[in-house]
């Protein structure tokens, strides 16, 4: 009788745990197959995004290739260790256009069908200058300021003096930075990022793209070395560029000037340091490096093409199709959205332009351009206009110090 009743408790037990072995399993079926659908979703999202722009289509010859570098590469460093960026639980998936999350803008139907279209143009013209110089193979991609958010599946190649400033904001309230916090911290914003989203690695750009809305801002490259010139170079109190500034002078001065004490290099002496540095092949600065050799646009199938001419437009387009408009839209300080204004519309750079682009003469400009011109042409940008400011070359005169004069402008920088 004892053995008996021993022996079906024993069952009893067994049964029991057969039965939570089964729930356990069971549960932990279901929630992978959740997980897979949830990530079938957002991939599928992912592609209508790209679709919308123009961005799936087969592969041409030049991008098969960088695709093979890139396995090559790869494979000659399996030696290094490949840091791996912590992903979050919470992914964010792509919204259609008809979201209503914290509408802050006006938006419509309308401006997001002229937006799309725009952006596929831009894609499109993109990819037919990729393939006339062959650009696949030359330049691989740089990982190096991407900024890859896993969780929101962002990834953003921060082109410094394109607005860069305002996305920077933008990825530090996505890292959670209280936006209270961000106004008043005196740590350099691209610092604060850093320590939210680390500089990747090529693997973890790679392994990001396809799941992800990419994106960069472009600007006239004149306007982008202009803005990079004002703000670093000239009067500039960052310890790295006075030490810089002093090199450019002792370089390229010709002449004492007593007259005048500049504030930092001329313009003319600034772009003459762009021509040599250009010529010995060394790496430029990030605030005046050419986007083709930066972003690397032609090895990148970037999703969307921003521009600082309609940035309010594409950083809304970008926002809403990411599904962040509850955490970005309405964000942004008083002071931030006046400047993007400023940019937008131009305000500032006309006059200024020309002021300083009379420093030079027509030959530098002619070296400037080729150093730039696959910029302007990826972006479709117009050098044409510059030759009505620069000085002739048959005009035997001195060249105006027009910027040791002019003093430093107000303009925010990326402190970096």
């Amino acid at each position: 009788m004892i053995i008996r009743l021993c022996y079906g408790r024993r069952v009893q037990t067994s049964l029991k745990l057969v039965a939570c072995a089964l729930t356990a399993l069971f549960y932990f079926g279901f929630l992978f197959r959740e997980s897979m659908n949830a990530f079938e979703q957002n991939k599928d999202k992912a592609e209508a995004a790209a679709v919308a722009v123009g961005l799936i289509q087969p592969p041409g010859k030049g991008e098969i290739k960088i695709k093979r570098f890139l396995k090559e590469s790869l494979a000659n460093r399996t030696n290094k260790r490949i840091k791996n960026i912590p992903t979050s639980s919470s992914s964010v998936s792509y919204v259609s256009s008809s979201s209503t999350l914290n509408p802050v803008y006006e938006y419509s139907e309308e401006i997001h069908s002229a937006t799309e279209n725009d952006l596929r143009q831009r894609r499109q013209h993109l990819q037919q200058i990729c393939e006339k110089y062959n650009l696949y193979s030359f330049y691989p991609p740089m990982p190096k300021e991407f900024f890859i958010s896993p969780g929101h599946n962002l990834v953003w190649c921060n082109v410094f003096k394109a607005a860069s400033s305002t996305w920077m904001y933008y990825f530090n309230i996505l890292g959670g930075y209280d936006p209270k916090y961000l106004q008043k911290v005196e740590t350099p914003p691209i610092e604060l990022a850093r320590q939210r989203f680390p500089r990747p690695y090529l693997q973890d750009l790679l392994d990001s793209l396809p799941s992800s809305l990419s994106f960069l801002f472009a600007r006239d490259p004149f306007e982008r070395i202009v803005s990079g010139y004002r703000n670093k170079l000239e009067g500039g109190k960052n310890s790295y560029y006075k030490w810089l500034a002093n090199r450019i002078i002792k370089r390229f001065r010709k002449q004492p000037m007593s007259a005048v004490r500049p504030k930092g290099p001329t313009f003319n002496e600034f772009v003459q340091y762009l021509i040599e540095q250009h010529a010995n092949q060394k790496v430029y600065n990030e605030h005046w490096a050419p986007i083709y050799n930066f972003c690397t646009p032609c090895s990148i199938n970037f999703t969307i093409i921003g521009k600082v001419e309609t940035f309010n437009r594409d950083s809304e387009y970008i926002i809403r199709q990411a599904g962040l408009e509850s955490l970005l839209l309405g964000k942004l300080p008083k002071s931030a959205l006046k400047r993007i204004g400023n940019l937008s519309k131009g305000a500032k750079t006309y006059n200024s332009l020309e002021k300083y682009f009379s420093e030079i003469k027509r030959s530098t400009l002619d070296q400037l351009i080729d150093i730039y011109k696959l910029d302007f042409e990826l972006f479709d940008y117009n050098y044409t206009k510059y030759y009505d400011y620069v000085i002739p070359d048959e005009v035997e005169t001195e060249i105006p110090l027009l910027s040791a004069t002019l003093g430093p402008r107000n303009e925010q920088s990326s402190h970096h």
